[in-house]
């Protein structure tokens, strides 16, 4: 099973200051029929004004992921962590047990666009944690490069859940394949440009949730940037 979800069916919040586009149920957008896949809970797709950002703010038991397309995002929270975020960086922050953090655009010109991903735990209550890694346009470039796993293989982060996101970007004539292992769930977000994922097209903010599926084959049409999810099966959640 590939179940596309149009980008212009997301919900959408305009605050001025912050444009998002959520995948999946949140703040005041609630969709019954969209409340996460297995684990993942939230894609939100956010683009914040120059000089503008998000106040500092609590959160507990979530493995939350950013990953920024462009512009820089600048990061504090209560661990003592004070770090800017940029393209081709991955950052997690595990909430656990309590951590407050603020998140803001330190650019009095540019906008910055990013990911906010959050992923549900296997154990609520960990000691709270940060971490964040380089990864570059090379190992990504035509390929699924590893960017987070529960083991933090290949140098990935490390996310506390049986859970792994690859990131890939593809151009015309470039193609990646992957094959879930079986009662697996997948989830494809696609961050910008358009790819085929087994010969369905796929335009920057549609996803795909993914199940009982042997083969996934991604190949480019123009200027595609890729996520894709490997889940636990739903019993899992």
């Amino acid at each position: 099973m590939i179940q596309i979800r149009p980008a212009d069916e997301r919900g959408h919040a305009n605050h001025g200051w912050l444009d998002s586009h959520h995948s999946f149920s949140f703040a005041d957008y609630y969709d019954p029929q969209h409340m996460g896949w297995g684990v993942l809970r939230v894609i939100n797709d956010d683009r914040v004004a120059p000089g503008m950002g998000f106040g500092t703010h609590g959160h507990r038991d979530m493995e939350i992921v950013s990953y920024v397309l462009a512009g820089t995002l600048q990061h504090r929270d209560s661990m003592g962590n004070g770090t800017l975020i940029q393209p081709r960086d991955v950052q997690r922050m595990s909430a656990g047990s309590g951590v407050m953090h603020s998140e803001f655009n330190p650019s009095q010109a540019e906008p910055v666009h990013f990911l906010q991903i959050w992923i549900h735990p296997a154990e609520r209550g960990i000691a709270p944690g940060y971490e964040q890694q380089n990864f570059s346009a090379e190992e990504k470039r035509g390929r699924l490069r590893r960017v987070a796993s529960p083991d933090g293989r290949d140098g990935s982060v490390t996310l506390h859940q049986d859970a792994s996101i690859f990131a890939g970007l593809f151009d015309a004539g470039e193609s990646a394949e992957f094959r879930p292992e079986q009662g697996r769930l997948g989830y494809l977000h696609v961050a910008q440009g358009s790819v085929r994922l087994n010969g369905q097209t796929l335009h920057a903010g549609d996803g795909a949730r993914i199940a009982d599926e042997a083969l996934l084959t991604i190949e480019g049409i123009t200027g595609g940037e890729v996520l894709l999810f490997d889940l636990p099966p739903d019993e899992a959640t």
